[in-house]
């Protein structure tokens, strides 16, 4: 008997119709001897819907108060599909985020997981019962509800693998898979088989939307495989396991592209110890995610420092970045939202050089201009416009290959 964790995201669930078809899905997978745990998010475009209304009411919505309304999304589907289950003669019990205490921190609308208690879980399950929890919610050690954010149902479902050493975590959506880029953008796209834990890491950090990064990290932390796969198709989708030799002899596994990028610039900042603290710190106290930065020595012992921030968060940076400038006696702050963060991902890339000058020169082929770039081991980032990104994408999947499933290492190739 294996235990199973499966996910099924607001598209899969989008109907009561698509409930029923999920149900039936998860019955065929307990008729096998599996205990199953299905972790559900709102029914598509619910959130959507209950964050508008929040926002008729309230101007900045208070956000505990939105805490206890988003969760809801999440108690429509879990009930529904427990019924649909009972109806087809299944025994099944659908469980809250503060029933099964799945503990939290108390940063609501963002909270982060601490500890999940199994032991009503186990409880059914030792009783037979198909599992339904609510994903994307928590609850606080004081007793509030708290949400996740956007893709905390993924990271709901790897906690609970993890939690309850499940054999598999299966996360079900409306792609095949996880893809070499965006398909809807570059029809060569090709399914990936097997993909390691850091590259997926490094896609869905660059913007791929397949998997919510935390629950990419929390699987490589425990080891819990994760398999990613459509609600809408029996074939196999992608595995994201542990690295392997296969996956080594990829260069580059994929290519990503997020357009929710805004780029800040302050010039003229004193060159001295300390200053940097000063600017990035309120910006974190504030809840706004700084990702890459260039700093760019003056004369005069003076410096610039670029930096580029979710595009959502833009105007408080700059609100915030004004009070600051004039703090540090900085020139002046400027900035843009019409840029673009274009990636390529590989574990092939620690023993290969020449991908990153392969990359530039591509570009550069098609004249587009690079404004920053960021490294690791296994992945190259460029902001670039943001009207160039289509064309860069499917120019750099055609001259990395990635419509094939191996391509040989070679000095031409580099």
């Amino acid at each position: 008997m294996a235990l199973i964790v499966q996910k099924f995201g607001g598209t899969s669930v989008g109907s009561t119709d698509k409930i029923k078809a999920v149900a039936r899905r998860v019955i065929k997978n307990h008729q096998q001897g599996n205990q199953m745990v299905v972790v559900l998010s709102a029914m598509s475009g619910d959130t959507d819907r209950l964050v508008g209304m929040a926002h008729d009411i309230q101007t900045i919505p208070d956000l505990r108060e939105m805490d206890m309304l988003l969760a809801t999304g999440e108690q429509v589907t879990i009930s529904l599909f427990a019924m649909a289950l009972k109806e087809a003669g299944y025994d099944a019990v659908s469980l809250l985020g503060d029933q099964v205490r799945i503990e939290t921190t108390e940063m609501h609308t963002k909270a982060r997981i601490k500890s999940i208690d199994t032991t009503l879980i186990r409880k059914h399950l030792d009783e037979g019962k198909i599992v339904t929890i609510a994903g994307f919610q928590g609850v606080t050690e004081e007793g509030d509800i708290t949400t996740l954010g956007r893709g905390g149902s993924d990271t709901t479902a790897v906690a609970l693998a993890a939690a309850l050493k499940a054999n598999a975590c299966e996360i079900f959506t409306d792609v095949e898979g996880v893809y070499t880029t965006d398909p809807n953008i570059c029809s060569a796209a090709r399914k990936i088989n097997r993909i390691s834990y850091d590259e997926m890491l490094e896609l869905a950090s660059l913007g791929a939307k397949i998997l919510d990064i935390r629950s990419v990290g929390l699987a490589k932390r425990y080891n819990v495989p994760l398999h990613v796969r459509s609600t809408f198709s029996e074939n196999e989708g992608t595995w994201v396991v542990e690295e392997d030799k296969i996956m080594e002899s990829m260069l580059v596994s994929g290519v990503t592209y997020n357009k929710n990028e805004a780029r800040i610039t302050i010039t003229k900042v004193p060159d001295q110890p300390g200053v940097a603290a000063k600017i990035f710190l309120p910006i974190s106290d504030a809840g706004i995610v700084v990702d890459m930065i260039i700093q760019n020595t003056r004369a005069g012992d003076l410096t610039d420092m670029t930096f580029t921030v979710i595009r959502s968060d833009y105007d408080r940076a700059m609100s915030l970045l004004k009070d600051i400038s004039k703090d540090i006696n900085a020139e002046s702050v400027s900035g843009a939202q019409d840029i673009a963060k274009l990636s390529i991902v590989g574990v092939g890339m620690r023993n290969h050089s020449g991908i990153a000058s392969t990359m530039f020169h591509i570009l550069a082929k098609e004249g587009i201009n690079i404004m920053m770039i960021s490294t690791s081991e296994i992945k190259v980032s460029c902001i670039i416009e943001e009207k160039y990104t289509e064309l860069a994408v499917r120019a750099l999947h055609d001259a990395f290959a990635l419509d094939k499933d191996t391509i040989p290492v070679s000095e031409e190739t580099l």
